[in-house]
């Protein structure tokens, strides 16, 4: 069978697109190497997505999408794509065991969590170390943990962990947060948060578990070790796109794709939406419009070429 539109990654972005293109009348095929909802599914509480006055589960919210893009009529596979062809009219979408043509492609691959790279990270993710706190948060009741970044994530975990850890310390190598406002004023009313700013980590240590973390003021250059059981890290991502190493789609210094405002990248037929593009604003809100505008554009294209 040869698609309409395969739609690589199933988050906010890729959902948007492949309702759109299902609505559409295109056949449609989300390829996703897990599960659905992308990073903001592990998410507690989603308080700027409009029309959630009180916020949303980042879980049930893609939840819904993913049932509206199913009741639209696209079709949801699950694979690691290892490389896409861009050679040809028609384009191959390549997995692991099997390949899929397609008339177009959207890319919604998305962006996994940045890691540190200290000593000890490697040895303690999964001991220890999480970049999930609504996931792995109940395991460390009445133990203190440490939050590391200055962003919205890195906030908002914070403040989600005050519900089961006894103190949550939270560092970040700058010496004021990105995070929105309002995130920064509950963070500060927070007793349970204890904020050390202008600070990096530079070792992870413990025997089973961790038992502490060496820090470093990167302007007094003094050291010192916090005891804590557990560390979640929130200083970024990295966009996920290894799998196009072998083709000529343009990426920028960081590997995010570079598109124009119709979401087409540097060949044509293929586009790419959300946290995978460069862009100044990475949001669900603007993931979904992105999603949108790349089925439309996809539809343009296929319309265009009378293919």
């Amino acid at each position: 069978m040869v698609y309409d539109v395969i739609i690589i990654g199933g988050g906010p972005a890729g959902l948007g697109a492949a309702i759109y293109s299902s609505r559409a009348r295109m056949s449609t095929l989300i390829i996703e190497k897990a599960g659905c909802g992308g990073l903001i599914a592990i998410t507690d509480n989603l308080e700027n997505y409009p029309g959630f006055d009180k916020g949303i589960n980042g879980f049930e919210l893609t939840s819904k999408m993913e049932q509206q893009a199913r009741t639209s009529g696209a079709e949801i596979a699950y694979g690691e794509v290892v490389e896409i062809g861009t050679d040809e009219t028609l384009k191959k979408v390549i997995l692991t065991d099997k390949t899929y043509i397609t008339k177009t492609i959207i890319i919604a691959s998305g962006s996994s969590f940045k890691k540190l790279g200290v000593k000890g990270e490697e040895e303690f993710i999964g001991r220890g170390i999480s970049f999930c706190a609504t996931c792995d948060g109940p395991f460390f009741k009445n133990k203190e943990v440490a939050v590391i970044g200055g962003g919205n994530s890195a906030l908002q975990e914070a403040l989600f962990l005050t519900k089961f850890a006894s103190k949550v310390t939270l560092i970040h190598r700058r010496n004021e947060f990105r995070a929105a406002k309002i995130l920064q004023e509950r963070v500060a009313a927070e007793p349970k948060i204890k904020i050390i700013l202008d600070t990096v980590v530079e070792e992870i240590t413990g025997t089973e578990t961790i038992e502490k973390i060496k820090v470093r003021n990167v302007k007094s250059d003094a050291a010192k070790e916090i005891p804590v059981n557990g560390v979640f890290i929130f200083i970024g991502w990295t966009p996920n796109t290894k799998f196009l190493m072998n083709n000529k789609i343009a990426l920028d210094e960081k590997g995010y794709i570079l598109t124009d405002e119709q979401m087409k990248t540097a060949i044509d037929g293929i586009y790419a939406c959300g946290d995978v593009r460069k862009k100044s604003l990475r949001q669900v809100v603007t993931a979904v419009s992105d999603g949108a505008t790349a089925s439309v554009s996809a539809h343009h294209y296929i319309e265009s070429q009378n293919l």
